[in-house]
């Protein structure tokens, strides 16, 4: 592992300890790092943790450094089957999320990353803390990011199939660009 993602690694270990969560060794073997191909994880990325991930639920953390945004994008269908049902819970910090609905951009408490504007189209904004909940039904279009001090999600969904989401950023590559360890 490089020292980037080393960094990455100790700053989300931190979060987590912070937060009170125990993170199993085969949990903390497994760490994503979703980078999404387009190489500034710390601005545009996010560490999973999963927990399950079978043919009926996921189950799995979302860990948010200061002010890292997971970009936009939404749960199509997938072989018949509806998209991504999702539940967020803030367990620690901040994290705003934003979705369809009355809002716009310079009214927002998140800073959209440089160079990606046009990439992100919702702004109706969700601010969550810790012990908020939040519901994306399936083709929700979202997208989300840590507070000043980050932010860590529990997710609590129907199955996750992470190639199948779509991104509002073509130059997004989901799960070839993931990282682990």
């Amino acid at each position: 592992m490089d020292a980037k993602y080393s960094l990455i690694r100790e700053k989300t270990q931190s979060l987590l300890a912070e937060a009170g969560l125990v993170i199993r060794d085969d949990e903390w073997d497994a760490l994503e790092f979703a980078e999404f191909g387009l190489g500034e994880i710390e601005k545009e990325g996010l560490q999973i943790i999963v927990y399950e991930n079978n043919d009926r639920y996921c189950a799995k953390e979302l860990i948010l450094l200061p002010n890292q945004t997971c970009p936009e994008h939404y749960h199509p269908p997938v072989e018949g089957q509806a998209g991504k049902r999702e539940t967020f819970r803030c367990r620690w910090g901040k994290v705003n999320l934003y979705v369809s609905g009355p809002g716009e951009p310079d009214d927002i408490q998140a800073t959209i990353p440089e160079g990606s504007r046009e990439h992100y189209t919702v702004f109706h904004e969700v601010v969550m803390n810790p012990g908020d909940q939040y519901t994306l039904e399936p083709g929700t279009r979202h997208w989300f990011q840590g507070g000043d001090e980050g932010g860590i999600v529990s997710e609590f969904s129907s199955t996750s199939r992470d190639i199948a989401d779509v991104y509002t950023d073509p130059r997004i590559v989901r799960v070839s660009e993931m990282t682990r360890g």
